[in-house]
C-alpha cells in the first residue's frame, strides 16, 4: 500500500481556495492531466481518463465539508483508491492545501511512486494558478 501526500501554499484565503478546490465543475482545470470528473448526483462523481485503470467511466464517492474546508473521495469500483484535500489558513491572507492519496495496489517507491508524486505536485501548482487567476481576475 502506498500513501502519497503533498502540500502547497496558495495565494488566497482558505475559504476562497476551498471554494475552488471543492467545485466539481472546474476540477478538471487543476486535476492531473489524464483525469476528468463530473458530478453524477449527491455524494458521487463520475471519473474517466487514462489515469484510471480499466476502460470507460467509473463512479466515485465524493464528500465536500465546507465547515472543515475538506474534500474526500474514493473509488466505488476501485476500492483501493481514496484521498482527501485539506485547506488551512496561513499568514497574510494566504492558505495551504494538503492532498493525501492512498493507493492500495501501488508501491510506495520506484518509478510509479515518483510519477504519482509528480502528478500531485503539478496538480497543486495548477490549483495555485487557478486560485490566483480566479481571486485576482475580474468578478
Amino acid at each position: 500500500m502506498a500513501e502519497f501526500e503533498a502540500t502547497r501554499g496558495m495565494p488566497a484565503d482558505s475559504t476562497i481556495v476551498y471554494g475552488i478546490a471543492s467545485d466539481v465543475e472546474i476540477m478538471d482545470r487543476w486535476l492531473p492531466q489524464g483525469l476528468s470528473v463530473h458530478d453524477s448526483g449527491p455524494g458521487t462523481l463520475e471519473a474517466g481518463g487514462e489515469l484510471i485503470p480499466g476502460s470507460g467511466r467509473h463512479e466515485g464517492l465524493f464528500r465536500a465539508s465546507p465547515d472543515q474546508l475538506r474534500v474526500e473521495w474514493g473509488g466505488r469500483d476501485h476500492p483501493g483508491y481514496a484521498g482527501w484535500l485539506q485547506v488551512s489558513d496561513a499568514a497574510g491572507g494566504t492558505s495551504e492545501v494538503t492532498v493525501h492519496i492512498s493507493l492500495l495496489d501501488e508501491p510506495d517507491t520506484g518509478a510509479r511512486a515518483d510519477e504519482v508524486r509528480g502528478l500531485l505536485d503539478r496538480s497543486l501548482d495548477r490549483l495555485a494558478d487557478e486560485v490566483s487567476a480566479r481571486s485576482s481576475g475580474p468578478g
